[in-house]
């Protein structure tokens, strides 16, 4: 008898990942909407012009980066504590005994991401173009920076939490390990603060990092190209964006493989 792909069982996987995460509605509410509310909290604080004579304001630049921490708060927290949770719990003790393996678990976790991804950036940009006034491009070739830019940041991302959610000892430390890194890569990215008014040799750092990359991405979407030059190049640079993304996916990959675990260390 011939064993199922991994491809079908990982999508097979996939589905049930969204059924239980819609199934729990309050996890669905606030997963969510947290960066939509981020997103009014800051743009709101800083509804102001990003230069003088400009017509875009701080908080359409906020609203276009913000699309960068929802998938990074999803692919790496959300994905990272829920491993670690499955596996104290003897979640993927139990999966281990089924026709599923790691990277069919894996893909699992990437089209649950992506689902998410898609409700999150959704809810975000009504927020955005209601209340700040963000223009959606009517240029097909954004749109298509757009999809390549949200798959790779989804396949990068949540590689990197499935292979963090080793670094905690046990589900209970899980969201402190996982959190800190994140509130650190925000800031120091340009996300939380803009990134022009960032030390140079702090985004130097970030941009080892594929968080400064996907926001800048997103900006370039949704934001005229006269903001290009507010960026450290002066430039949107897709290219570099692409190849720095698609590095991180591999990292990601061979960084899971290394160090994914079935149980706990205990």
């Amino acid at each position: 008898m011939t064993m199922p792909s991994t491809l079908r069982v990982g999508a097979s996987r996939g589905l049930i990942e969204i059924l239980q995460t819609v199934r729990t509605r309050e996890s669905l509410i606030f997963t969510f909407a947290f960066p939509a509310v981020l997103c009014i909290l800051l743009g709101y604080i800083f509804d102001t012009p990003v230069m003088e004579g400009a017509d875009t304001t701080h908080s359409q630049v906020f609203a276009a980066g913000m699309i960068a921490y929802g998938i990074l708060s999803t692919a790496f927290i959300s994905v990272g504590v829920g491993i670690a949770v499955d596996r104290s719990d003897g979640t993927l003790l139990r999966l281990r005994g089924t026709p599923a393996t790691a990277g069919a678990y894996f893909l699992g976790k990437i089209v649950l991401v992506l689902f998410a991804a898609l409700l999150e950036t959704a809810l975000l940009l009504a927020v955005a173009v209601g209340l700040f006034d963000l223009r959606l491009p009517s240029d097909p070739g954004r749109w298509l920076t757009f999809a390549w830019l949200l798959v790779l940041s989804v396949v990068a991302c949540t590689l990197l939490g499935i292979a963090a959610s080793s670094l905690a000892r046990s589900a209970r430390s899980a969201p402190a390990v996982l959190n800190l890194p994140v509130l650190i890569l925000q800031f120091t990215s340009g996300i939380f603060v803009h990134i022009a008014a960032l030390p140079s040799a702090m985004v130097n750092v970030s941009a080892l990092f594929p968080v400064k990359w996907m926001g800048q991405g997103f900006r370039s979407v949704f934001l005229p190209d006269a903001l290009a030059a507010q960026e450290v190049a002066g430039a949107w640079e897709p290219g570099r964006t692409a190849l720095v993304l698609g590095a991180w996916c591999l990292i990601g990959l061979a960084l899971s493989l290394a160090t994914f675990r079935w149980t706990d260390r205990r």
